[in-house]
């Protein structure tokens, strides 16, 4: 069995056994990572795999096999924010006048959900703010940064996720679980 760096270098060479190996290796870890940002198990997978071609076509430009994890980590988000770009023109048109923006202590609240209840309930939220949700909460992107992936403003990126959030504490408060008032 070829450590992660011995897997990138076989990989380098075209090697289809370090391909699938190395396919393998990541499937659990970020097929997670594909559902956060798709309605359905299929789109997930359907991601996962245009991930893969990416990875596999320019995994000749990673320099540094240490820093493999990352760089797949980063091409599965882009590829997902892609999917996303790609199919904005199905999207749900949605009327959010009433929703009231909040600053609750979400970690608090969702750290009583099972991942595969935290993820139904992303799921749930509208494409834009489950976007926006994602790279901010789960995988530590700031506005800026969201901005520019996903072609909005900075202060459109901060709407979305106090929207987001304030989708999430009413679909929570209707499971039972109240956040806390703070002073």
């Amino acid at each position: 069995m070829l450590n992660e760096q011995e897997l990138v270098k076989a990989c380098q060479k075209n090697d289809r056994k370090a391909q699938t190996a190395f396919y393998n290796l990541y499937k659990s870890k970020l097929m997670g990572v594909c559902r956060r940002y798709t309605r359905t198990p299929d789109e997930a997978e359907d991601i996962y795999q245009e991930a893969f071609v990416k990875i596999f076509n320019n995994i000749h430009t990673l320099e540094n096999p240490k820093a493999v994890a990352a760089w797949v980590r980063k091409t599965v988000i882009h590829t997902a924010i892609n999917y996303y770009h790609a199919n904005l023109k199905f999207q749900q048109n949605t009327d959010y006048e009433n929703i009231v923006l909040s600053n609750d202590d979400y970690p608090n609240l969702l750290a009583n959900l099972s991942s595969e209840d935290l993820l139904k309930l992303i799921n749930q939220l509208p494409d834009g703010y489950r976007m926006v949700f994602n790279l901010y909460i789960i995988d530590g992107y700031n506005h800026a940064e969201i901005g520019e992936l996903l072609g909005v403003s900075e202060n459109t990126s901060k709407s979305q996720l106090s929207r987001a959030k304030e989708l999430l504490r009413k679909q929570l408060k209707q499971m039972g679980i109240v956040s806390y008032e703070r002073n």
